[in-house]
């Protein structure tokens, strides 16, 4: 934690309100998003017990499982799901425009431009919670081995047809909410506190109630109380105002409601099993959709409060500007999106249980670079952001005093202007250390040469002299506007702002046997041969 969230915490507990964490908005936001509250049963992981799902806030679509051990019903569920879910996606994986691409040639290994399709728009999935975006994970994982009739006829207790592709999607979009900065599944809560400090714990936050009674408290409410009054307020039947929806229920609503409506929908199915005739079979068909709908209601009652809670915060969300480097971040997730949808259509097979080797270390270091990315993006946007990186010693803000032109010892001198800048700030400068500065949204090469007067005092401004390294043309003469002017304010960091990957794997050729290799062996030469049977195998 910063010290500047640490302050805007302990500032959220003395005024009774959250803080403002950023200036702007550092996640991207589309036009339509798609809203999903998932519900799951108590004590069996992902048994889907209802959601509301849709991309209107004024009319949600309601699904629910009556009966979440009946494997029947529970895939009738998730086709519902897909009938929901599937269009959406499917309606932004049809408009394109041309892009390019570098693709390495095999044979030569160099690195070409093609054209191909790149989607204008991904399809975006929000849900309340961090722990929604498990459940989505949790939920694709499950459903994209599934085998339909039509992929296997003999398969026992076949898939509808389009819960597997709804898997594979949910799958994608799960791994790619790990991907730091990434929109396409991003939870409410994470979003609000990305944005916004409160005085309660980072477990209390993930409570999306009382962490909008922190932001926007009612009138002649503090946050502390209205957030208290949101996690523990009762009606007169004992049920929580403002159910979590987490997507976890209230153990009191399911002992007191849920539990008994439940048993009334058993005991109802049971008797229409059970009738002899036609008269009697319609009578009990009544009290089965009867107990049905009194399920439907009940799940209605617990999830509305966080629908309208998930719109809530997407208002409050859209009151702040979009960053300027968000639309970037926006589009590698449509490169994903495109990506994903390619494969899907040429028929590539699922995502694997797990992924090998070289697929994990390639993935964690994408991430490492997005989230190194993404920290120095957030800087260069938000003013606020970059205070952070200041009070820890990793930018400073200072004013140029005077320009000294210098030139390389070569043969064709190049030149590399020295600049003396002033700063009343401490930042963790060694020799030769690299600084950067954005000029004209690219970043800008210096390297800190020495201090002006000799080592800082411990008060007052100091004089650094740092050298231009780069962006200055090609020119014996610095390109105008590249180099500083005198009592231009700058913002420096010491962080770069374009990261780079990470060291490339290894060819196939050369990876080793305990990471899949060697390549292009069959797969039964790879396999190991099992060990021969010995007499003291034998019990």
């Amino acid at each position: 934690m910063s010290l500047i969230t640490t302050l805007a915490r302990l500032e959220a507990v003395d005024t009774g309100r959250a803080q403002p964490l950023a200036t702007v908005r550092h996640r991207h936001l589309t036009d339509r998003p798609l809203v999903l509250v998932p519900l799951t049963t108590a004590g069996e992981a992902g048994a889907p017990l209802g959601a509301l799902v849709g991309t209107d806030r004024e009319a949600p679509r309601l699904l629910a499982v009556a009966q979440p051990r009946d494997r029947d019903l529970r895939f009738a569920f998730l086709a519902e799901l897909a009938e929901a879910v599937l269009p959406h996606i499917e309606a932004y994986a049809d408009v394109v425009e041309p892009a390019e691409r570098n693709e390495t040639d095999p044979a030569t290994g160099k690195k070409t431009k093609v054209e191909v399709e790149l989607c204008t728009d991904a399809a975006q999935l929000i849900v309340p919670s961090r722990a929604g975006v498990e459940f989505v994970r949790l939920l694709g994982r499950s459903m994209r081995f599934r085998r339909t009739a039509e992929d296997d006829p003999d398969t026992p207790y076949p898939a509808p047809a389009r819960v597997p592709l709804l898997g594979r999607w949910l799958t994608h979009y799960g791994e790619r909410a790990r991907v730091p900065g990434s929109s396409l599944l991003p939870a409410v809560t994470d979003l609000l506190n990305r944005h916004w400090a409160t005085g309660q714990s980072s477990l209390e936050d993930q409570h999306l109630g009382a962490l909008l009674a922190w932001i926007d408290p009612p009138a002649g409410s503090s946050g502390a109380e209205a957030a208290l009054r949101a996690e523990l307020a009762r009606d007169g039947e004992g049920q929580l105002l403002c159910p979590p929806a987490g997507p976890a229920t209230d153990p009191d609503f399911d002992n007191r409601l849920l539990a008994p409506a439940i048993e009334r929908y058993d005991r109802a199915r049971t008797a229409l099993a059970s009738a002899e005739d036609g008269l009697a079979a319609d009578a009990r068909l009544g009290e089965l959709s009867a107990a049905e709908r009194e399920i439907r209601s009940l799940l209605a009652r617990v999830m509305l409060p966080t629908w309208d809670a998930v719109w809530r915060g997407l208002d409050l969300l859209r009151e702040l500007p979009e960053g300027s480097r968000a639309e970037d971040r926006w589009t590698r997730d449509r490169w994903s999106f495109t990506a994903h949808r390619d494969r899907v259509r040429s028929g590539e097979p699922p995502q694997p249980r797990r992924d090998d080797a070289v697929t994990a270390a390639q993935k964690l270091a994408s991430r490492e670079t997005a989230q190194a990315q993404l920290e120095a993006q957030e800087a260069l946007d938000d003013p606020l952001v970059l205070a952070g990186r200041r009070l820890a010693g990793e930018a400073f803000l200072a004013t140029v005093s005077e320009v000294e032109m210098a030139y390389t010892e070569s043969k064709r001198p190049s030149p590399r202007p020295l600049v003396t800048v002033r700063t009343d700030e401490r930042p963790h400068l060694g020799e030769r250390t690299k600084v950067y500065r954005s000029l004209e949204g690219k970043p800008q090469t210096a390297e800190f040469v020495r201090y002006a007067d000799g080592p800082p005092a411990d008060d007052g401004e100091i004089p650094l002299v740092l050298r231009i390294l780069d962006r200055m043309g090609r020119g014996k003469e610095p390109a105008p506007g590249s180099v500083p002017e005198p009592g231009e304010r700058i913002a420096w960091t010491l962080f770069e702002h374009d990261q780079r990957g990470g060291p490339k794997l290894p060819d196939p050729e050369e990876t080793p046997w305990t990471h899949g290799g060697p390549p292009g062996a069959d797969a039964a030469t790879r396999a190991e041969r099992p060990d021969p049977v010995t007499p003291e195998d034998l019990l």
